[in-house]
């Protein structure tokens, strides 16, 4: 038999596809795992439990689908959004934007059937948002509860092809001016029409009412220079009629739009650095400023799905990727000499696209293959490699919305038609490329928690907020919650500030110091300052918890001494005094709920929320409540330790193994979930009611697994608790015979 001593020094290929399980021959597969959720996988090779999530408040209508869009003025003035059946909520600071002791709320146009087709550009304190059903809007911020949503009034145009047929248009006036009428001499109008730009002879009109298909009621906005009859004329691009623009963004100081229903290979640019002015100068002499129309020729139809800009502005279409040059070497677009070529033929989502780096990521059409679209100077041109090309069944069912979190490790996040929230880690400069998967803490009916939107906005501090809602049963109903992502805590030294719950609520209590002596039988206890302290309850000072009936300034009157198994004993002047809790109330969005409890950074048995609180078995100053989740990585199987060819399918036994591990507490090991080994990291020293410090190094486990041909190694952590995996060192033997 031979005995080996193997390493898995990294985990940077992430999880990788069951179909790959017989590919040992790969680069990636000992640094891929068969499961990895959870865990992120940082860009240096260590695989970290994900943070849980804060709980910051219910949507409006639990009942219904509701989607994030982040918002960014500043870096400190960045909100997330809350867009549901015909309203927008805000947030900012992790907190709900509140107005009068309510919800700030406006209304929208938008239903929830419509919210996840919803794209928007951004440009300091105004966002544009477009979809094909509704005229564009302008949402505006002012203040944190002062938005408005305005529809766009554009400037002439933008317009479809002039007519060519020998239909005409009088005017009852060609003047500036409201309650002119367009007569036509055929049936060119329907009632859709009201709300559509003219263009009539040298100026154009709204369309403010309809009468018949020949007779509409329009304000001129721009004088004619004559009423008489005339074939000059188009009808604009944007109606309810022909559809308004699907998609927006901003390239060259130009605002851009595409896809209309009638139009969807067409793209529309505003005038270079006056946003809502389509002025196209029709007729005139074009100008390199003025607004361009431009509509894709292929063989087939390409109706354009995402506009991304880039090094130059990506177009995806069902059917293609698009770049727009100018004509020459950077040279900024113009009307003359706007150029758009086929990249290549992948065809994409409906779904926007994220921009990284230099790069695109973009949905493939059938919602399962993400890809990365880049400039690639050996083929001079562009290459749209597949990105989970050895993950295929991370995207399994689909993806319905994608967010790019840039800060701290470049990961952006998918969420699947199912409701798993899927992560890829994306160093490519680094070759990394790492999938992970997170199910979230809690259940929806008989299945996991859903996942249904996510957004990130960046801060001024080291991280970017991701944002998420998620969808449970709570207490035989369906609710959805708009929960933050707590940060990566990267000094994880403190254990009170450990984040590894879902939906959780924190309690801090206050402190102040002794002042004066006091005995071990003092019955009146004089505080530095008791201002913020209960009226009744408990404090802690030292290791003795003290309880108390009144307060009086800042003498706590009536204590008794020793509570909570604890000695009383003489304290001195200058002692921290803490004030404890045993009973936590403001749980109601957990009620009935199973949760899990981390108190002064040790954990606490699981408690049941009713009417909206739990009762500690000990008394605590910090308290985290939430619902817990499991981190789970399993590695591939090991291919190590054979003296004739590879070990694969030959009967081995890992019987030992060394887990190198970073700021970590509490962990289980073993060679599948049903033979686990929870690894020691307390010791008789350390007191059961608080917590231990993170721990940092090498840990060996005598590996509880018998003679079989996988070799898998399994880690689980499901505390409250850190945990980061450095690399895992087994010890293995295997049968050559």
């Amino acid at each position: 038999m031979a005995r080996v001593a193997a390493q898995l020094t990294n985990f940077t290929a992430g999880e990788l596809s069951p179909r790959l399980d017989g590919r040992n021959d790969l680069s990636k597969y000992p640094a891929g795992c068969k499961t990895l959720e959870n865990l992120v996988i940082y860009p240096h090779g260590a695989a970290a439990r994900r943070p849980g999530t804060q709980f910051i408040a219910e949507v409006k209508t639990s009942s219904a689908k509701t989607r994030l869009i982040p918002f960014e003025f500043s870096t400190t003035q960045t909100y997330i959004l809350e867009f549901g059946n015909q309203y927008m909520r805000v947030y900012k600071d992790k907190g709900q934007v509140l107005s009068g002791g309510s919800a700030f709320e406006i209304s929208t146009p938008y239903l929830t059937a419509e919210l996840f087709d919803i794209k928007f550009a951004q440009s300091a304190d105004v966002m544009y948002i477009t979809h094909p059903s509704h005229a564009t809007r302008k949402l505006s911020r002012t203040g944190h509860t002062s938005w408005t949503l305005a529809t766009v009034d554009f400037t002439n145009g933008p317009y479809l092809d002039t007519n060519i047929s020998t239909t005409t248009i009088t005017a009852s006036a060609h003047t500036v001016g409201t309650g002119r009428t367009f007569t036509a001499s055929s049936n060119i109008f329907v009632s859709t029409d009201v709300g559509r730009l003219i263009r009539f002879r040298d100026g154009y009109a709204k369309v403010t009412g309809f009468t018949n298909n020949q007779l509409v009621t329009v304000q001129i906005i721009k004088d004619t220079g004559s009423a008489s009859a005339s074939t000059d004329w188009s009808l604009g691009a944007f109606s309810d009629t022909t559809g308004h623009a699907s998609c927006v963004t901003f390239f060259e100081q130009r605002l851009v739009f595409a896809a209309t229903l009638n139009n969807p290979q067409t793209i529309y640019f505003s005038k270079s650095g006056d946003y809502e002015n389509m002025d196209a100068n029709i007729g005139g002499t074009v100008a390199d400023d003025d607004a361009i129309v431009y509509t894709i020729a292929s063989n087939q139809v390409n109706a354009i799905r995402f506009l991304s800009p880039t090094r130059t502005l990506i177009i995806g279409t069902a059917g293609g990727e698009f770049a727009v040059y100018g004509g020459g070497d950077n040279d900024a677009i113009t009307p003359t000499n706007i150029i758009i070529k086929k990249q290549s033929n992948y065809g994409g989502a409906n779904v926007d696209a994220v921009p990284v780096g230099n790069a695109t990521l973009f949905l493939q059409r059938a919602k399962r293959k993400i890809r990365e679209l880049a400039y690639n100077f050996d083929v001079d041109g562009y290459v749209a490699p597949d990105l989970t090309i050895l993950a295929e069944h991370i995207t399994k069912g689909g993806v319905t919305q994608m967010a790019y979190q840039e800060e701290p490790l470049s990961i952006v996040y998918a969420v699947r038609e199912d409701g798993e929230l899927v992560a890829v880690t994306y160093q490519r400069d680094q070759q990394v490329v790492a999938w992970h998967r997170h199910i979230f803490g809690g259940s929806f009916g008989t299945g996991n928690a859903v996942c249904e939107s996510v957004a990130v906005i960046p801060t001024d501090l080291d991280e970017y907020e991701v944002y998420v809602i998620v969808k449970r049963t709570i207490n035989g109903a369906t609710k959805r919650y708009v929960e933050v992502i707590n940060t990566f805590d990267f000094t994880e030294t403190d254990n009170t500030s450990f984040n590894y719950l879902d939906s959780q609520l924190n309690y801090d209590g206050v402190s102040t110091t002794l002042n004066g002596d006091i005995t071990n039988s003092a019955t009146t206890i004089t505080l530095t300052d008791a201002s913020s302290f209960n009226s009744s309850g408990k404090i802690k000072i030292g290791k003795e918890i003290i309880a108390y009936t009144g307060k009086s300034s800042n003498d706590l009157t009536g204590c008794t001494r020793g509570q909570n198994l604890t000695n009383a004993a003489a304290h001195t002047s200058g002692a921290t005094v803490d004030q404890v809790v045993e009973t936590l109330s403001g749980l109601t969005h957990l009620e009935g709920q199973t949760v899990s409890i981390l108190a002064d950074g040790a954990t606490h048995p699981t408690k049941t929320v009713s009417s909206g609180a739990i009762n500690l078995d000990r008394a605590a100053k910090k308290v985290k409540v939430g619902l817990a989740y499991t981190s789970l990585l399993q590695t591939m199987r090991i291919d190590a330790g054979s003296q004739n060819g590879t070990s694969q399918g030959k009967t081995k036994r890992i019987y030992e193994i060394t887990i190198r591990l970073f700021e970590t507490v509490g962990v289980e090991v073993g060679p599948d979930l049903n033979n686990m080994e929870r690894i020691p990291f307390r010791s008789s020293a350390n007191p059961m009611n608080e917590g231990i410090a993170p721990f940092t190094g090498d840990k060996e486990v005598e590996f509880r697994g018998n003679y079989d041909t996988d070799g898998f190694i399994v880690v689980r952590q499901t505390q409250p608790l850190p945990l980061t995996v450095l690399s895992v060192y087994p010890r293995l033997v295997t049968n050559d015979g």
